[in-house]
C-alpha cells in the first residue's frame, strides 16, 4: 500500500508531459503567426514590385515586360 501511495505521488508531481504539451502548443502558435506574416508580407512585396515595374514601364524604360 505504501508503494502504491509513493507511485501515486510521483505520478501526480511529474510535470514532464505537461511541459511538453505546453511547448508544443507554443510552437504551433508561433508557426501559425510566422506563416501568416510571411503570406501577408509576400503579398505586399509582390504588389510593390508590380507598381515598380509599371512605373518604370511608363517612364520609357526598355527591357522585359512586367509579366513574370
Amino acid at each position: 500500500m505504501k508503494k502504491l501511495m509513493t507511485m501515486t505521488r510521483q505520478f501526480r508531481d511529474d510535470e514532464n508531459g505537461a511541459a511538453m504539451v505546453e511547448y508544443s502548443i507554443l510552437i504551433g502558435i508561433i508557426a501559425a503567426a510566422s506563416i501568416g506574416a510571411v503570406i501577408a508580407i509576400g503579398g505586399w512585396v509582390s504588389n510593390q514590385f508590380t507598381v515598380l515595374c509599371s512605373t518604370l514601364g511608363t517612364n520609357g524604360a526598355t527591357g522585359s515586360s512586367c509579366t513574370p
